[in-house]
């Protein structure tokens, strides 16, 4: 009782403060995708396009940012992360856009919360039952292999370990939080949103393949585009093709920029430098 006493008093606390007004101008974003060099060379260069979306026609999905995972490099990782994802979310849900939590198996920590009822409680929509021309029918490979869980500091085995999503990641009284494909697709069709933004964790595994992330949408016709600096890959060294974590997660950026949707930087959220992990010796 009392946690979830806490939790709606930071509602309303986060609702009081004010993080901005929708000022209903267009948004100017920067798509990244990686594009064929010659048709079946197999090589690629990134391309870019600049896009104008509508704050109110977009929603922003914040995908398994739990406040512990059963891999301690990755709950590191998250921690690290979560400020500065805070304040990207701060500056979409200002501009208008629709910010959806999607910490998956922990709806019962905000089941009383008006987020929560305010995804259970949208109009149903039936989505279509075939995917758009074009789509991907079956996935691509990853590049990367991911078959011993992808932990990266040797704890095992899998195990449930978390309770809610991030605490660093502020949820304000007008967002939406929801695990539910049919509920995520139920938010977008009642705010007539076209666009959608997504962002946490993890690239090659839940950002990919949960009922609300990025195969999916994709499925239902949505524009859709990762913040390709604000996530991070479930991604052991030791397995091939033998690279750094981070040289890892981009390599699972690069196939969905090839395969599945283009990406864009946290810049064009908030104007600042793109996020960088402390341990990330990549050169910029």
């Amino acid at each position: 009782m009392r946690l979830k006493h806490g939790l709606a008093l930071f509602l309303v606390l986060t609702a009081a403060a004010g993080v901005g007004v929708a000022d209903g101008k267009s948004w100017r974003l920067t798509l990244r995708s990686q594009k064929e060099t010659a048709p079946g060379r197999g090589q690629f260069r990134a391309a870019h396009r600049a896009v104008e979306w509508d704050p109110r026609k977009t929603a922003l999905i914040i995908c398994d940012m739990w406040d512990r995972h059963w891999c301690r490099g990755a709950t590191e990782r998250v921690a690290e992360m979560a400020p500065a994802m805070n304040e990207a979310v701060r500056s979409a849900r200002a501009r208008g856009v629709l910010i959806i939590h999607a910490p998956s198996e922990t709806m019962a920590f905000y089941e009383d919360t008006p987020p929560r009822r305010r995804a259970r409680e949208a109009p149903k929509v039936t989505p279509p039952t075939a995917p758009p021309e074009g789509a991907a029918v079956k996935p691509p490979l990853l590049p990367i292999d991911d078959s011993d869980g992808g932990c990266d500091t040797g704890e095992k085995p899998w195990h449930r370990a978390w309770t809610r999503q991030h605490p660093a990641l502020e949820v304000a009284a007008e967002d939406a939080i929801t695990d539910r494909g049919e509920e995520v697709y139920n938010l977008l069709r009642a705010r007539g949103i076209e666009n959608v933004l997504i962002m946490g964790v993890h690239t090659n595994m839940c950002v990919l393949n949960r009922p609300f992330a990025i195969r999916r949408l994709v499925a239902l016709g949505q524009n859709v585009a990762l913040v390709r600096d604000l996530t991070d890959a479930m991604y052991n060294p030791q397995r091939p093709p033998h690279v750094d974590h981070f040289r890892g997660t981009d390599r699972v950026v690069e196939h969905i920029e090839r395969h599945w949707c283009p990406t864009v930087a946290s810049t064009d959220l908030t104007g600042r430098p793109a996020f960088r992990f402390r341990d990330d010796r990549r050169a910029p």
